[in-house]
């Protein structure tokens, strides 16, 4: 049993997406963020960055104490390792995905943040941050655009959790500024990621959790 410290932001579906992907039993805890459950000395145990997503593992592979891990990159990964899905055992496809996802989590996420924030959340206009965000936006959709050209997923020809790290903010592309008609391939690959059962479960389980 996982379980999983959540708020229906773009880095907590991340988790919601792997988990209902593979069928991996989890509890949802809803950190209300809004309220500053955050900062509660409990969650801060698990996740001393006061952010979602964090998790504890009760039953971790070397059979010892449960586990807790925050950061969703590396929940991930080791979700991905623990059950042996979502990411491949060979070394390029492996490598490959795991670039994609620390460009996700280093770069895209982060940026994308930053021009939700100026474009949306920012107590007055700041015009120059929000022509540099949004230029970065672009700049970045672009390379997604140029990878997925090429393949068909992130990782190459399989999906992986380089595409569920990077699906969520893809998501809130019109509250970007961003209008995927200009990047077709990220639209082909968006809307084959939209259709699949496990994305639709996640997502509705946003509205109840």
């Amino acid at each position: 049993m996982i379980d999983l410290y959540y708020a229906p932001t773009p880095n907590g579906h991340k988790i919601t997406l792997f988990l209902e992907e593979v069928g991996l039993p989890y509890r949802i805890h809803r950190v209300n963020i809004s309220a500053g459950d955050q900062f509660k000395p409990a969650f801060l145990a698990i996740s001393p960055n006061n952010k979602i997503p964090a998790i504890v593992d009760q039953q971790p592979l070397d059979g010892g104490a449960p586990i807790s891990l925050f950061e969703s990159g590396e929940i991930l990964l080791y979700l991905a390792e623990k059950t042996g899905k979502l990411l491949s055992k060979g070394l390029r496809e492996r490598a490959t995905t795991l670039q994609w996802l620390f460009w996700q989590v280093a770069g895209f996420g982060p940026m994308l943040g930053q021009n939700h924030h100026f474009n949306h959340y920012a107590p007055q206009p700041v015009p120059y941050a929000i022509e540099r965000y949004q230029v970065e936006t672009k700049r970045l959709y672009g390379v997604l655009e140029a990878e997925l050209q090429k393949h068909p997923y992130l990782g190459g020809d399989n999906y992986s959790i380089a595409d569920i790290a990077t699906y969520p903010w893809v998501v809130s592309h019109p509250r970007q500024r961003i209008d995927l008609a200009d990047y077709p391939a990220v639209r082909n690959w968006f809307e084959r990621i939209s259709n699949r059962p496990a994305t639709q479960r996640a997502y509705k389980l946003a509205e109840q959790a």
